[in-house]
């Protein structure tokens, strides 16, 4: 007899296991062992596995007082990794899972040949009928005498096989101190069905009822949670796992589809990085073609020079060492005639006019954009433009003009032979100010390569006088090199004020001056307004200019600021204070 009061005919014989491991029903087999249940019982979480194999589960806490002598185990369940704690008594406390055990009985009976099964009364005919209200199982003869007690006459008695068929064959409740008593009464108090043993012993004030009088109050109970509250939310929880479901699958198709966009420009992008490498070795080729052509050309025409200029130098240095007089003078006429055409029309070996090109000037700019190939933008040039130094420019007036102490500023840009900025910088810049006549004063200037072909060239004269500017490219002078540099004194301030006239800046005072020839009748010395020599608007008393943003042209400065030349020494307070006020 097993713990739970069910006979050991649930399990089917050994010699079927091959079978039962191939054809078993999954609500009858436990999740661990896989094999069909012994001892079922149902954890906290509603799963439910072999009572042997919930023992050999791993604790996963321990928890209450270790020093009690009931301890409370924590578990994972094999199924979902709830936290589920086991009663003191293990698994052995948890409750049976009578509903496995009904379909571990339905799994031995497709199992065996026949019904499989022996009466539940006389334990040695075979079973082929069963009573649904008693929930035994009878041989035919006990069938028949089951029919005929009063007690049990009108209880329905089914076939087995039809039941079998119907997969609605199930297994009286036992109880587990009364084997032979089935389950039919509730205990209220106690929470627990009981049978009619129990009831009358250990229950006995308990008021126990029948187990189909109180099924409808306490099913309802469940029934209400499930319909009420668990189905609704297992509907929303379907639908939200629906939508997850359908999410992920849209994720997968866009990650899939961008991932062939992916490989699709990749693929495209590489065709046009190879066809742009394609185009950038065919323009070195053509360059190297035609680079090579030049010096081809440039090497035929000075191997003919050479050869000419050789032959020239040879036939005079013979002349004049073996001929005589007479032959020099008769031979004198034709030989002058060739000298003189192969020194007006040969080649000049020096760096100017001879500088053969190695190739120095080609060079690949991987960071300068190369405009899109079918469709695609690319990168890296192919740069072949070579200096010119009659073309380089020099931009500012700073190579021109300059005053003393204060910053001077020109701009020299490196130019190919078509006149187009070089478009890229690293050239031997060298620049020199040294003064005409002071052959060892020099201006301290400064070069900064701007990377783009241009050159930003500053100084800082400190003393006033003419200067040549040297401005060289790989120690060669480009064009207008050195240039004349004036470098002008420093700018002289205004000493006095820009006013209308003497008369009004000076309150009326007689000795004030001004810097213009104006002047006024009744002993003033300086300027009125309309008066002879005013020069009609505003201007300086220092030395009459009338630009406001000018030099100051006095010969001799030394008054104080604001006060107009010839202004007596005595009226210089009285005077400023009056001129400023006149001033606002």
């Amino acid at each position: 007899m097993s713990p739970t009061g069910q006979k050991d005919n649930l399990h089917p014989p050994k010699s079927d296991s091959n079978r039962e491991e191939n054809e078993v029903n999954p609500e009858a087999t436990c999740g661990v062992c896989r094999r069909m249940y012994r001892d079922p019982r149902i954890l906290p979480c509603l799963h439910s596995f072999c009572a042997d194999c919930i023992g050999r589960l791993s604790p996963f806490s321990g928890s209450g007082d270790q020093t009690a002598t009931t301890t409370t185990t924590t578990v994972l369940c094999p199924e979902c990794d709830t936290e589920v704690d086991l009663p003191p008594s293990g698994a052995d406390g948890l409750t049976p899972d009578h509903l496995a055990l009904d379909q571990v009985f339905l799994q031995t009976l497709a199992l065996t040949e026949g019904s499989g099964l022996l009466c539940d009364l006389c334990g040695d005919g075979e079973a082929e009928r069963r009573c649904e209200v008693c929930c035994v199982n009878l041989c035919e003869f006990c069938s028949q005498a089951h029919r005929r007690q009063r007690r049990t006459a009108a209880h329905s008695v089914q076939s087995v096989k039809e039941l079998k068929a119907q997969g609605r064959l199930s297994r009286p409740v036992l109880c587990s101190l009364h084997p032979a008593q089935e389950l039919r009464l509730f205990c209220e108090p106690c929470d627990r069905p009981v049978c009619l043993e129990c009831a009358a012993t250990f229950h006995r004030d308990h008021g126990c009822k029948a187990a189909r009088d109180v099924i409808d109050h306490h099913g309802s109970r469940i029934r209400e949670l499930v319909t009420g509250s668990l189905r609704p939310r297992l509907q929303r929880l379907e639908e939200s796992l629906m939508k997850v479901e359908i999410s992920q699958g849209a994720l997968q198709a866009r990650v899939e589809a961008t991932a062939d966009e992916v490989r699709g420009f990749a693929q495209g992008y590489a065709t046009a990085v190879e066809a742009h490498c394609v185009s950038l070795l065919r323009r070195l080729e053509e360059l190297r073609v035609q680079r090579r052509n030049q010096l081809h050309l440039q090497k035929v025409q000075l191997q003919q020079a050479l050869s000419d200029a050789r032959g020239g130098v040879r036939f005079a240095e013979r002349l004049l060492e073996h001929g005589s007089d007479a032959e020099i003078l008769s031979a004198k006429g034709v030989t002058l005639a060739r000298l003189t055409g192969l020194v007006k029309s040969g080649y000049d070996p020096s760096p100017t006019t001879v500088a053969p090109d190695d190739g120095s000037s080609i060079r690949f700019l991987p960071g300068e954009g190369a405009g899109e190939v079918d469709g695609y933008p690319v990168m890296g040039v192919i740069q072949s433009k070579t200096l010119d130094l009659s073309r380089c420019t020099i931009e500012g007036e700073g190579v021109k003009a300059c005053r003393e102490g204060q910053q001077g500023r020109f701009t020299l840009v490196c130019r190919d032979s078509a006149g187009e900025p070089l478009g890229r910088g690293g050239e031997s810049v060298l620049v020199s100010i040294v003064n005409r006549d002071k052959k060892n004063c020099t201006v301290e200037t400064t070069v900064v390569d701007n990377g783009d072909s241009s050159y930003a060239v500053s100084y800082t004269p400190t003393t006033a006088g003419s200067y040549s500017a040297w401005v060289c490219v790989k120690a060669q002078h480009v064009k207008g090199s050195p240039f004349p540099l004036n470098v002008s004194r420093r700018l002289r301030r205004h000493a006095g004020m820009f006013h209308c006239c003497t008369f009004c800046s000076s309150a009326g005072a007689k000795d004030a001056r001004c810097g213009c020839p104006g002047t006024m009748p009744g002993g003033f010395q300086g300027c009125g307004h309309g008066h002879k020599g005013h020069p009609g608007q505003p201007h300086w008393s220092c030395c009459g200019s009338t630009l406001e943003q000018s030099e100051c042209r006095a010969p001799a400065p030394g008054l104080a600021p604001g006060l107009a030349p010839g202004l007596a020494p005595g009226l210089a307070q009285t005077a400023r204070g009056r001129l400023r006020t006149v001033e606002l």
